[in-house]
């Protein structure tokens, strides 16, 4: 009921982000209720000092800037994890009668208990079937998080997982 799936290391910047987006545009076209968030990095770089947008599905009208501006010379973590908690708050809101949920990724603030973490872990307790891109610094602690109960996806594979999935649900 977990699906992730991994790039490999020389897949363009941004890449989950843009396999997850037109993902959730087919499984929705498809008729499945998605509940979740898409990720979305623009002015993308070789060293992704790039503005990072979180988009709740359902309400991509609404964007959550979950990047801020330290300055130049900066070396720290552009990540405001206040606003990647703000977003995952209102993806919670949106799950009731979901069959499925999407999220950007299982990364760093996941790692430590924070980001969407809580998320993942209610969706599981409600039957719902999460799929997340998990990149490879970050598969230890999925590991040990998902406790084998994760399925590792070929990125062709992820619609027919979510259909899957969703039949399942519904």
């Amino acid at each position: 009921m977990l699906g992730w799936f991994g790039l490999e290391d020389d897949a363009p910047p941004g890449e989950g982000d843009r396999i997850l987006a037109r993902l959730s545009v087919r499984l929705a076209d498809a008729g499945l209720r998605v509940a979740g968030a898409i990720q979305r990095n623009t002015d993308l770089g070789t060293d992704c000092a790039c503005d990072m947008d979180v988009l709740v599905i359902g309400e991509e009208d609404a964007p959550v800037r979950i990047s801020q501006s330290l300055g130049g010379g900066s070396t720290g973590c552009r990540l405001d994890p206040g606003a990647l908690e703000a977003a995952a708050v209102r993806v919670a809101a949106r799950m009731a009668g979901a069959e499925l949920l999407i999220l950007p990724k299982f990364g760093r603030q996941e790692a430590a208990g924070r980001g969407f973490r809580s998320v993942i872990a209610q969706a599981v307790a409600d039957g719902i079937p999460v799929l997340l891109h998990v990149p490879p610094e970050q598969r230890a602690a999925w590991a040990d998080f998902c406790g084998g109960m994760g399925q590792r996806l070929p990125p062709k594979a992820l619609e027919d997982w979510c259909l899957d999935q969703a039949a399942g649900v519904r």
